[in-house]
């Protein structure tokens, strides 16, 4: 068995899935219902699901379509996109999704977070820090609703900030990397890391195999999630939903 989780990591816009880089850009890369078969055939280990919509427009979750998603997939699925309120929560989670990711709801309504915490448990709520570092002063800022709206806390601060808030797990997902294929931010993932007691999730930047075993290895993240690697033949290629084997990946992480 391996030692560390990796995962892909889908986009969700309306029905279908894209890819974005830098959290713009957007590329349309298929159903979302084939991907998670062709997933399955590859025994996935859990599957990391964003709707990018349902925060930035405030559209309503797609919980048809999420349900759909949940009795195709045969791993557990992380979910994150518009979840508000406890209803959602309850709703989410009784429909079979396992985790629920949480992200501007973090600073927006903290008491929402801890209820939830109390209600399901630290284990099925995850937070997620949207980091992006600036071109001329190279500064972290931690963002939300896709990178548009700065909080006032590094993302050390936002870390500790959400594991005191009772959250089981944290996906780091870099702006500046997402989509590029140049590897993770390994000095932001293990600053994050050395402030927390809970696993953290390294997203954003993976372009190849070295690239997850540096970021585990040298930073010490918790897990990984690949969006691109997932979803095309490489970089500047066309789509091809694909996954590393674990013959793989058993070569760099155990």
């Amino acid at each position: 068995m391996l030692r560390t989780r990796v995962m892909p990591c889908l986009l969700l816009k309306g029905k279908g899935l894209v890819k974005t880089e830098k959290f713009k850009n957007e590329r349309y890369v298929g159903d979302p219902i084939n991907a998670v078969r062709i997933f399955n055939q590859k025994e996935v280990d859990e599957l990391v699901l964003f709707d990018i919509d349902s925060t930035n427009k405030q559209t309503p979750i797609n919980f048809s379509l999420l349900e759909q998603i949940a009795s195709e997939c045969f791993m557990p699925i992380c979910y994150g996109g518009g979840v508000k309120t406890m209803a959602d929560f309850r709703k989410l989670f009784y429909m079979g999704i396992e985790k629920v990711s949480v992200s501007s709801l973090l600073f927006e309504k903290p008491d929402i977070i801890k209820e939830a915490v109390s209600v399901y448990g630290s284990q099925s709520i995850v937070a997620t820090l949207d980091v992006k570092q600036s071109r001329f002063r190279k500064k972290y800022v931690v963002c939300t609703h896709s990178s548009k709206n700065k909080i006032k806390m590094s993302p050390v601060e936002a870390a500790q900030y959400a594991s005191d808030l009772g959250v089981g797990e944290i996906i780091l997902n870099t702006v500046h990397r997402d989509g590029t294929w140049s590897g993770f931010d390994s000095n932001l993932v293990k600053q994050v890391v050395d402030s927390v007691n809970i696993p953290v999730v390294a997203a954003g930047g993976a372009g190849s195999l070295d690239d997850i075993k540096s970021v585990v290895d040298d930073a010490h993240a918790s897990a990984v999630a690949i969006g691109s690697m997932a979803v095309f033949q490489s970089k500047d290629m066309g789509v091809l939903i694909k996954f590393p084997s674990h013959s793989e990946l058993s070569q760099i992480l155990i």
